[in-house]
């Protein structure tokens, strides 16, 4: 040690210590020599020292890299007083971190080599009554078990609803797909070719007297550009008996808001089929075909609703085996609840009990003495004036009268009552 790093010091008390070698201390941690308990919990963790940190060379190769940590305390003393607060800032400290300062628990932790024992074990074992540890435990496992038999409603609520939306959605695409096969059936039915096989587009637009596809393509673009129908369907022709329909939506884009008209073929059922997002291409014999392609979609349609309807089909039984279910740890919830209401009466008892004040229910057995003789009580024999005398000095007191101013008649009648009375005044 060097005296001018100690300059505010007592000097003297460094002079044994002056220019000796330094030693290393085996096996002991910062803190060790602290008889008190600290007032923060970081400080009681700071006192584990660096054997717990990285490095320890000697806990890897000897004590497979693990450490003692000894905290000492008395119990049934103040150092139950002294974890219990402990615990309390750990327990603010750790709501500060979680963000639940809603509630405030015990919680009775774990033991292992990350957590170690707590300090709510500390206050247990210190007071000597271990029934609050164990009504937390207890809670613990309820709030888990509960935990979990909340996911499980939950689950089991989704999986119910799942199963409804599913079964709706099937029964909705069974009719959509049942009224999609009626249109095509329709269709090819009424369908017309020519003499290569190809299927001819007899289109009749309102407003126009010719077949031509270029002008029917013209006409189209026209009512492209120039139709408003106010978010309403509106009728501008046939093709094979259905309807072809045109609608004017409001639709946005780069920030600006337009008018767009929409092109669509209405079938028997009531369905409308659309091509090209229901828009119609610029070059007129295109735009013509529209709607005959819209038409022949119709397969591709169906098939699409058929799958998604097996897909929905696949998972109907296991949410149906999920809505079915019960929670198995129900008996074990039950039981545990039981435990945590005969540990509260248990607790409200000992409360109670220290509470009330303590009634002595000893009585004092009173004897006469016989004047004669006392017996003994060991052997059941008589027993002399002066042996009874010798085995209880220290509860009998023999006075003697004063005979200096006594008359005869006095004396007289004062031998009679020693006589009656002696060795038995106390």
């Amino acid at each position: 040690m060097s005296r001018f790093q100690y300059t505010n010091r007592n000097l003297e008390l460094l002079e044994p210590y002056e220019w000796k070698r330094s030693r290393t201390v085996l096996r002991g941690e910062s803190g060790s020599n602290v008889a008190d308990l600290p007032d923060r919990p970081s400080d009681l963790q700071q006192r584990d020292g660096r054997a717990i940190r990285k490095g320890n060379e000697i806990a890897k190769l000897y004590a497979n890299n693990k450490v003692d940590i000894l905290i000492y305390a008395v119990e049934k003393s103040l150092d139950s007083y002294k974890f219990n607060l402990l615990q309390n800032k750990q327990t603010f400290i750790n709501q500060l971190k979680n963000n639940s300062l809603g509630s405030r628990t015990i919680d009775e932790g774990s033991m292992d080599e990350s957590a170690g024992m707590n300090f709510s074990e500390y206050v247990a074992i210190l007071s000597g009554n271990t029934d609050l540890l164990e009504k937390a435990k207890l809670e613990k496992k309820i709030n888990a078990i509960e935990s979990e038999k909340k996911a499980f409603v939950k689950s089991k609520s989704s999986a119910t609803f799942k199963f409804e939306d599913s079964t709706r959605t099937i029964e909705g695409s069974i009719q959509i797909i049942n009224r999609m096969t009626k249109d095509w059936d329709a269709f090819s039915s009424r369908i017309q070719t020519d003499q290569d096989g190809n299927k001819l587009n007899p289109i009749k637009l309102e407003g126009i007297n010719s077949s031509d596809l270029k002008v029917v393509g013209e006409k189209l673009n026209q009512l492209s550009d120039n139709a408003r129908t106010n978010n309403e369907y509106f009728t501008i022709g046939t093709l094979y008996d259905f309807k072809l329909l045109v609608k004017t939506e409001d639709s946005q884009k780069e920030g600006s808001i337009f008018k767009d008209n929409r092109f669509f073929i209405e079938g028997e059922g009531g369905i409308k089929y659309n091509y090209n997002n229901g828009h119609i291409a610029t070059d007129p014999k295109l735009a013509a075909m529209n709607f005959l392609n819209a038409l022949e979609r119709i397969p591709k349609l169906i098939e699409k609703y058929q799958t998604d309807n097996e897909r929905l089909s696949k998972d109907l039984p296991i949410l149906k085996q999920v809505i079915d279910s019960t929670y198995k740890k129900e008996p074990e919830l039950k039981d545990l609840k039981v435990q945590l209401t005969a540990l509260d009466r248990q607790i409200q008892l000992t409360l109670t009990t220290k509470d009330e004040p303590k009634e002595s229910n000893e009585l004092t057995s009173v004897q006469s003495t016989p004047k004669k003789s006392i017996n003994d009580v060991r052997s059941g024999q008589p027993m002399s004036i002066k042996e009874i005398i010798d085995a209880n000095r220290d509860r009998i007191l023999i006075g003697k009268p004063d005979h200096t101013k006594m008359d005869v008649s006095e004396k007289r009648d004062e031998q009679k009552n020693e006589a009656e009375y002696r060795g038995m005044r106390l």
